[in-house]
């Protein structure tokens, strides 16, 4: 596992002083979802601290975008106990920066990329009228602030039609921390990037983490860009959800337990890994409920 110098976990105590440690920013005790009679999954219990960059994995349809849509509050537990920030999840929490999967945009869409960072702000807030200009300059600050921190300024100002995927993702993670969250969702960010674009956008999203100290939930099917970045990866298979750092979870013998058939956890040359065996998982992926993403 990588080390992260400026990661505060990782500083010792002063001398002579206690070290207090941080309060989780999610906590999860047996927390089962369902979708009317059918169960989801269940008995999930987890902690995710401040600052640290988590992988949520797992095949199509066994319920990783169920869990952001628990931590936004648009969905409630069936069973058990979860708290964000200390508190029952609820809608439209300003310390929470979503990015949902990203929809195929229009090409000949005009809106200027500064405008996209600029709704992480002020999306729900327009209406009549002009701000005053005090209020525009403080909010211009905030939205060039944000295009630096993703390193997407020199394409900020270009319409988002016109953007790669690369560079729109890093104007969509903009758009999530401008608001300075104490947590991120990310749901599949790295889907539909080429390899090199996939490895840009974790070691960036890890950079946000530490520097922030804010915690990272990142829905991936793919673990091998991230595992250089990664602090712990939740796994959610039939019905059940498992927590761990990468090297604990993805095994042969855990993954196999968790499909309850034979799985192989394969290493290359290059450390990468591979999966083997989940073939008729992938072509047989658990259903979601109608008009719900799962």
């Amino acid at each position: 596992m990588a080390q992260h110098p400026g990661d505060l976990r990782d500083r010792p105590a002063p001398v002579g002083a206690e070290a207090t440690p941080p309060a989780p920013v999610i906590e999860a005790r047996g927390v089962a979802v369902s979708y009317g009679p059918r169960p989801v999954w269940v008995g999930a219990t987890f902690t995710v601290e401040p600052g640290e960059f988590v992988a949520v994995l797992g095949p199509n349809g066994a319920g990783k975008s169920t869990l952001a849509r628990l931590l936004l509050g648009l969905v409630a537990p069936a069973a058990g106990e979860l708290t964000v920030l200390g508190r029952p999840p609820s809608r439209g929490n300003p310390a929470i920066g979503y990015v949902p999967q990203r929809r195929p945009l229009d090409p000949e869409l005009r809106l200027m990329g500064t405008e996209l960072v600029k709704l992480g702000l002020v999306g729900h807030k327009w209406g009549p009228g002009l701000p005053r200009r005090k209020d525009r300059a403080e909010l211009a600050a905030k939205v060039a602030a944000a295009v630096a921190a993703v390193g997407a300024t020199d394409f900020a100002r270009h319409p988002v039609g016109t953007l790669s995927g690369g560079e729109l993702q890093r104007l969509l993670l903009a758009e999530a921390i401008i608001s300075d969250p104490r947590i991120l969702l990310l749901d599949e960010p790295l889907a539909s990037l080429d390899l090199r674009n996939q490895a840009a956008v974790a070691r960036l999203v890890s950079d946000l983490a530490r520097s922030r100290n804010m915690a990272v939930l990142l829905i991936a099917h793919d673990v091998n860009p991230l595992l250089p970045v990664l602090d712990k990866v939740i796994y959610v298979a039939r019905g059940r959800v498992t927590i761990g750092r990468p090297e604990a979870v993805i095994t042969t013998e855990r993954l196999s337990a968790l499909y309850d058939a034979p799985v192989e956890v394969l290493r290359d040359s290059r450390g990468r890994l591979f999966v083997v065996g989940l073939e008729d998982e992938a072509s047989h992926p658990h259903d979601c409920p109608p008009h719900e993403v799962c």
